[in-house]
């Protein structure tokens, strides 16, 4: 569900449920700025964990809800909408993720979100650029996780591009060294297989160019450490002449069991060798001399997202204002649709139990985006708008965020999805709740514009709902008399009754 919006918080969380680590960050916000007061995170491996038919085992569930055990002492005494957490790319490629979120869940007292890769990317972004110097110019971002490796190019606070590829520590480890045994042919094809994976956004990068590259994330640190211990840069820098000799050195030892090095903790040695190839891999495919090191990443990120829906600078509006320009909605109308939605939320919002504020937003983006399938087709555009909503870039949004969106808009008009919207658990018959008002106020809208609407009471029963009209009204005015009717018999079929009158 989307997240509730609080004026302030004395104390904000993130978690970051990784594909290699765990990670949380406790902070306290002051004049939107993050100090943070707790780090806790965990080797969790959960990646390791996935088989070939893309399910997570019982053993890496446990691994994985053992960590939360922990963060769970600090995030149950925090009120809904302090804390956020996240999955990355074990939790998107898991079939069965629902399993290990609902008992994550549970434990947390939290919502979990599984996002995108490239909202990933952005988050990341986001959180090294508030730990870094503000300098001028572009920045190229790059951070190898356990399950994917994400490259971002921005300037300053704003990201212009962002990518995810399949390529991570944990999964190379298991595909190219998986019972430890280093050796030169190994390492190459896991440097082949990186270097294929970037092959397809390598124009993209050199396109737009970059002054300085800077690293996110244990793997490039634990690198960078190491080529520091032998002279070979400072301050934590990558160099390419450090990778070279850091390649040769790792070749010696034969084993990860033998990995002796400087700022490698034990746990971190089985995905050095993958991490250490598809670092060379990026450095070869950008050309890049040196890549420093940036202590913000993800759950940084996480965290200054948190800060800024709070402060009501939150990226999801400016999300949904460039989506509606790119499909050309007609905005006077999703104003008039989204006023007369959230009128009629106010109204019923007691009696159908809508009082959350993940419930007014969710019926708010809706209402913006409803017509957003029109500019591919009239015909069926209702269709047309869900597809776009689900499988579209929205920065800000989680996967589940954009699935209950696009089923909104897909039950807007004819057929509402209940079956699809029930499977939400709980939140499903609120979830077709919101879809019957939004429906309401695209019919109360339906003459766009050019005729002044009266007020109507809305009285909302377990199973139903009564609209009145002032006398007259709706004699005076067949069309919209007739589209009331109509709806009264879709509404039937998902056991809904409307009475009209």
């Amino acid at each position: 569900m989307p997240h509730s919006h609080a004026e302030s918080f004395p104390l904000v969380a993130a978690i970051d449920l990784g594909s290699n680590s765990f990670h949380m960050v406790l902070a306290k916000a002051d004049h939107g700025e993050i100090r943070i007061l707790e780090r806790l995170g965990d080797k969790v491996q959960l990646a390791a964990g996935i088989d070939e038919q893309r399910q997570l085992s019982e053993e890496a569930m446990q691994r994985g809800l053992d960590c939360l055990r922990r963060f769970a002492q600090l995030t149950n005494s925090l009120p809904q909408g302090a804390v956020r957490i996240v999955g990355t790319n074990a939790l998107r490629e898991a079939r069965n993720r629902a399993e290990f979120i609902r008992r994550a869940e549970a434990l947390l007292g939290h919502q979990v979100e599984v996002i995108s890769g490239r909202e990933e990317a952005r988050l990341i972004y986001l959180g090294v650029s508030h730990t870094i110097a503000d300098t001028p110019g572009k920045r190229l971002v790059a951070d190898i996780g356990g399950g994917s490796t994400e490259f971002i190019i921005g300037q300053r606070f704003e990201p212009l591009l962002r990518e995810s590829l399949q390529m991570g520590c944990v999964s190379y480890t298991q595909r190219y060294f998986k019972d430890g045994k280093i050796t030169p042919a190994r390492y190459a094809q896991a440097y082949t297989a990186a270097r294929l994976e970037i092959m397809g956004i390598e124009h993209g990068l050199n396109r737009l160019g970059w002054q300085d590259a800077v690293g996110a994330s244990g793997t490039i640190k634990a690198i960078g450490l190491a080529i520091q211990s032998a002279g070979l840069s400072t301050n934590g820098e990558v160099t390419s002449e450090g990778l070279a000799w850091l390649k040769r050195k790792v070749f010696k030892y034969g084993d990860v069991e033998r990995l002796e090095l400087d700022g490698l903790k034990p746990d971190r040695r089985p995905i050095f060798p993958a991490g250490l190839a598809i670092l060379e891999a990026i450095f070869d495919a950008c050309e890049l001399n040196r890549m420093s090191h940036s202590e913000g990443a993800l759950r940084e990120g996480v965290l200054y997202d948190l800060l800024g829906r709070h402060q009501h600078e939150d990226v999801r509006e400016r999300t949904l204002s460039a989506f509606m320009e790119r499909y050309h909605v007609d905005q006077e109308q999703a104003a008039r649709v989204e006023a007369k939605a959230l009128s009629a939320l106010d109204k019923v919002a007691k009696d159908w139990e809508l009082t959350e504020d993940w419930h007014r937003e969710l019926l708010s983006w809706a209402a913006k985006v409803h017509e957003v399938g029109l500019d591919i087709a009239h015909y069926q555009y209702h269709k047309h708008g869900a597809y776009l909503i689900e499988h579209s870039d929205l920065a800000g949004f989680s996967r589940q965020d954009q699935q209950m969106l696009a089923l909104l808009v897909r039950g807007h008009r004819r057929n509402i999805p209940k079956d699809k919207l029930i499977d939400f658990g709980d939140d499903g018959v609120k979830l077709v709740r919101l879809c019957v008002l939004l429906r309401f106020a695209i019919l109360f809208h339906h003459i766009r514009g050019s005729q002044n609407m009266p007020a109507v009471r809305l009285k909302a029963g377990t199973s139903s709902l009564a609209i009145e009209f002032p006398d007259g009204w709706l004699a005076a005015n067949p069309l919209t008399h007739a589209d009331f009717e109509s709806e009264a018999e879709w509404l039937k079929r998902i056991e809904l009754t409307l009475t009209v009158r």
